[in-house]
């Protein structure tokens, strides 16, 4: 199959001080058949150029016009997919920003399920204040959060100390049974001193707008915790309250390495037409030094 470019038959002459007589008869000739042509002429610059498109980047950019996004898009469409994912970390965060366009709702928010909860996080925090995510957090995260093994005890008694004092009373009641009085460190101190079972249950009896408050005061104090929450309670909220356009915007705090490797998810048609954004210079140092017989397939035609 041919493989063909827009390249600069004007810089061509202007280089190698092809006549114009001799440029009508190379008109429907390849760039490799000009350089031939002319080198066994005697042209010392075809010899040169032949061996500077090898090596040269900036004399790469101006014979095969480089900087048109169409001919970086022909050359990229020539690679294998594999070839096309090495060009990709070239990117810039932006560029890939406006790849994810590609990508319906639905498929980023299962992108974003594959990458680490603490770059997810840091997502969720360009769309939603702390505040909001707790209040948009359902229950059952609330409460394996204020239960989990891993929660600092002392902390979350600590943080009982700003519920007020009638919440805790119903809660010590729904476990004793009995009606409760006492000052709020006497009931903080009883509830300290139930069993695992007992202790558990009175937190998940707290009143929902409690349990927010209570989540809200321990998370703020250990921005971690917002890690433990599930990932598709997070996704669940985003596609809930955001837009697509909202959502790739917040992706702009996430690392360029996760970010790249889910860009690479677009069907290789659609990563051809991303990866045009690529910086010119950049491209063609790339077909240099890492596609060189992808180069030499243009430059013969």
């Amino acid at each position: 199959m041919s493989i063909v470019i827009n390249t600069d038959l004007d810089y061509l002459k202007s280089r190698l001080n092809i006549p114009e007589s001799r440029m009508a008869i190379y008109a429907e000739k390849t760039v490799d058949e000009i350089l031939k042509a002319e080198a066994a002429a005697g042209n010392q610059e075809a010899i040169q150029l032949a061996a500077d498109m090898f090596t040269d980047v900036n004399q790469l950019i101006e014979l095969f016009r480089l900087a048109d996004p169409q001919n970086k898009l022909v050359i990229m469409q020539a690679m294998t997919s594999s070839q096309l994912e090495k060009l990709v970390p070239m990117l810039e965060v932006d560029d890939l920003l406006q790849g994810f366009s590609f990508f319906t709702q639905d498929s980023l928010l299962d992108l974003m399920k594959d990458i680490p909860k603490e770059e997810l996080v840091k997502a969720v925090f360009e769309m939603f204040s702390q505040r909001q995510v707790i209040e948009f957090m359902p229950e059952k995260e609330l409460d394996k959060l204020l239960t989990g093994t891993d929660m600092d005890k002392e902390m979350l008694l600590q943080g009982l100390q700003y519920i007020p004092e009638m919440y805790l009373q119903q809660v010590v009641e729904s476990v004793t049974g009995e009606e409760t009085q006492g000052t709020s460190s006497e009931l903080i101190l009883q509830i300290s001193q139930f069993g695992d079972m007992d202790y558990k249950n009175a937190l998940e009896n707290l009143q929902p707008a409690q349990k927010q408050q209570l989540a809200f005061i321990l998370a703020n104090q250990e921005n971690k915790l917002f890690e433990k929450f599930d990932t598709d309670a997070y996704t669940h909220i985003i596609n809930r309250e955001r837009n697509k356009e909202e959502t790739i915007k917040s992706m702009q705090v996430i690392k360029p390495e996760y970010l790249q490797k889910m860009i690479t998810e677009l069907p290789q048609d659609l990563l051809s037409v991303v990866v045009t954004q690529i910086d010119t210079e950049k491209f063609a140092d790339a077909l240099i030094n890492k596609f060189p017989q992808l180069l030499a397939q243009f430059v013969a035609g």
